[in-house]
């Protein structure tokens, strides 16, 4: 007799799936890094086998390890960082404008940094602050007459005594309100735009350094003289973003910068801006002596101007 088979007691409980049956995944056709992965026990037997071929392989591993981590260093130094660079004795420099008085006048190799002393606050040089005050001593300069010298014959000399007291404390009062070190960061920063502009500037560069050879069809048509200090050329325009982008990022470094949202606004624009001139010199002006001598000076990496900069 055949077996009895149980009967279902309602369709409800049938599951039934009307789709279509999934396809098999795709192969990944990447490539595929190889590694030699062995157990422990086959560890084990290979060094128990021959252990100085053992030996021998374990050092040529240890080796090429160290190998790879030491070009990786040299890479990621060579790469630098997309914000500082590279430290260089002129943005150094650009902290204190250039003034040495009281401040730190070596880096840390011991040279001596770049320095503008002549540099006054409020737009002025100290030529013209003597000049001013060469006039001054002049035209304050006492006057005695003929009549009163008679009557008081020791009074030009006291007279004398007393401006030379109150010049030299005018100079003095002069000498501070001009000075860099009591100026505010505005101060240092627009002081710090003319020691880029002489630096920079192609009105002081093309008499020093070589000009870019000329393309195979040169322009014919004569171009009109600069007038004045060049402050426009792409030079110029990075070092000044480059003093920029110094001066926040070391303001987002103190007093919990780290919550500071409008400044790091501010530091991503300046570094984007500057890598897009920095993209359009190495265009115009890769291997002159124009483009080497504004990287070596600014500390310029490729991660500056290439890829992607990232906060």
């Amino acid at each position: 007799m055949p077996p009895r088979l149980q009967a279902l007691p309602r369709l409800s409980t049938l599951n039934l799936c009307l789709r279509p049956a999934p396809k098999p995944s795709t192969p990944n056709f990447l490539p595929l890094i190889q590694t030699a992965n062995l157990s422990q026990r086959e560890k084990k037997r290979k060094a128990k086998q021959d252990p100085y071929r053992w030996a021998q392989a374990q050092q040529r591993k240890a080796a090429n390890l160290q190998r790879r981590e030491v070009l990786e260093r040299e890479r990621g130094e060579a790469w630098g960082d997309p914000i500082h660079g590279r430290t260089t004795p002129f943005l150094e420099s650009l902290d204190t404008a250039g003034q040495t008085t009281g401040q730190v006048t070596a880096d840390a190799s011991g040279k001596s940094l770049p320095s503008a002393p002549e540099l006054r606050n409020h737009f002025l040089t100290a030529a013209e602050l003597r000049d001013a005050v060469k006039h001054a001593y002049t035209l304050t300069k006492p006057v005695v007459g003929v009549v009163e010298s008679q009557m008081e014959p020791g009074s030009e000399e006291d007279k004398m005594k007393q401006h030379e007291q109150r010049h030299s404390k005018a100079v003095e009062a002069l000498k501070r309100i001009t000075a860099l070190s009591n100026g505010s960061s505005r101060d240092r920063f627009h002081a710090n735009v003319r020691r880029i502009v002489n630096e920079f500037g192609r009105h002081n560069t093309d008499k020093v350094l070589k000009p870019k050879p000329q393309s195979i069809h040169p322009n014919t048509v004569p171009m009109p003289e600069r007038a004045g200090p060049d402050t426009g050329s792409s030079e110029v325009q990075i070092a000044i973003l480059t003093a920029k982008i110094r001066t926040v990022s070391q303001a987002l470094q103190i007093n919990r910068g780290y919550k500071d949202k409008h400044n790091k606004r501010n530091l991503r624009l300046l570094l984007h801006r500057r890598q897009k001139l920095l993209k359009y010199m190495e265009r115009r002006e890769r291997g002159s002596e124009r483009w080497t001598h504004m990287v070596e000076k600014l500390g310029l990496t490729p991660a500056t101007y290439k890829g992607q900069i990232e906060l």
